[in-house]
């Protein structure tokens, strides 16, 4: 699972880092509002962690637009701001949550968790690829009648390929969707996931590669 967090302070991003990495989950750490909203449109996130006081812009304003713009991004308030208009006016604003400063970490990842486990409730349905279907609330692969569990990796990686269904993924772009932009993959990270994912479904994959530029999964 790839966050993005937005949070001025050295020391405060530093800890949410560390925290989330040592959770398992991929951290992108954004200091500003600049080019904020162009980001998430080139990028997938699964939930973003916003600070309210951005050094070149208010995060409130920052969250407005970004549901102005379509974005159903989950979005957990991360602030100092403690008053009740405050957070009435984050979540009112978008927010999916608001947790003020200073905070367990613990507690934010049970926030996470919990965010996590609403979105994946009010799911429609499976995601479709074919010849098989994504379970996002159980990270599982359903194919001929099979459950099959997957990795968080493997499920991050399928996930991307199956939202854009013909679209040609670069080896970079699947890299930052999995791991994200702070954590350095080795070369042949993303074949050896492919690999390990192609092993457990077989002929049932679907997975195209077009050699020296990506994967993607032909439309059904």
């Amino acid at each position: 699972m790839t966050l993005l967090l937005v949070e001025d302070d050295a020391m405060i991003g530093n800890a949410i880092v560390t925290a989330l990495q040592d959770a398992a989950y991929a951290v992108d750490w954004q200091r500003d509002a600049h080019h904020l909203l162009a980001l998430l449109d080139s990028s997938i996130y699964e939930a973003m962690l916003l600070d309210l006081s951005l050094p070149d812009a208010d995060g409130l304003d920052m969250l407005r637009q970004l549901r102005l713009k379509g974005h159903e991004l989950p979005v957990i308030i991360v602030t100092a701001r403690d008053d009740i208009a405050a957070r009435v006016a984050g979540l009112d604003a978008g927010a999916d949550d608001y947790l003020v400063k200073p905070f367990a970490l613990q507690e934010l990842l049970a926030r996470l968790r919990a965010v996590q486990r609403r979105r994946a409730g009010s799911a429609h349905a499976l995601l479709d690829a074919g010849a098989w279907q994504l379970d996002p609330a159980s990270q599982e692969i359903v194919t001929q009648g099979q459950r099959i569990a997957l990795t968080g990796h493997e499920f991050a990686l399928l996930r991307t390929l199956a939202l854009h269904p013909g679209h040609l993924h670069t080896r970079e772009a699947i890299e930052q969707a999995v791991y994200g932009w702070d954590t350095s993959a080795e070369s042949n990270t993303i074949d050896v996931l492919i690999h390990g994912i192609r092993k457990k479904l077989g002929s049932t994959t679907a997975i195209r590669n077009v050699r020296g530029v990506g994967w993607f999964i032909p439309r059904c």
